[in-house]
């Protein structure tokens, strides 16, 4: 008695996730608690999605503004690691100037900068993930949706980031 693969069923009455984009309103999100019975709820589900991809590039923002505030007052602090090493970068200026970046292994390990350096990247991390769950369904209006909360994310808080992480 072989399993007709061709089936969208499972044994235990479950539809299977399915491996192309579809338009489906009814598709999980999350959990099988969260899952759209009527077009409001899947609309308010796509809007659900806009708003924490939105919150996912404000968190990213959030992350690098308190990354250069960490790294500033370090530097204030005027502390002095045995063995900093600098590296010198070539300037873009015509002089052929370098100048001088610290080497941020060398800054000392703080409980009060890493503890929520570590809080903040786990959080950032958690709704990306989330994000990545949704468009995993693929279905195409949670997709759009992520999609639409990166863009509107993007244009309130990319210029916040430092370029390059």
């Amino acid at each position: 008695m072989g399993m007709d693969h061709s089936s969208t069923e499972t044994s235990s009455g479950s539809s299977m996730m399915k491996m192309a984009f579809h338009t489906s309103t009814i598709d999980n999100l999350f959990s099988e608690a969260w899952t759209p019975k009527t077009i409001g709820q899947y609309a308010g589900a796509c809007i659900f999605l806009i708003v924490l991809a939105i919150i996912y590039c404000a968190l990213a923002a959030f992350k690098s503004i308190q990354d250069a505030k960490w790294h500033k007052d370090e530097r204030a602090r005027g502390i002095v690691v045995a063995g900093t090493r600098r590296n010198k970068t070539v300037g873009s200026g015509n002089s052929g100037e370098g100048e001088e970046k610290e080497n941020p292994w060398t800054a000392p390990w703080r409980l009060s900068i890493e503890l929520p350096r570590a809080a903040i990247s786990t959080v950032v991390s958690g709704v990306g993930y989330l994000l990545m769950l949704a468009v995993m369904t693929f279905n195409v209006g949670y997709f759009l949706s992520v999609l639409a909360g990166i863009f509107v994310g993007e244009l309130a808080f990319g210029r916040l980031h430092k370029h390059g992480h």
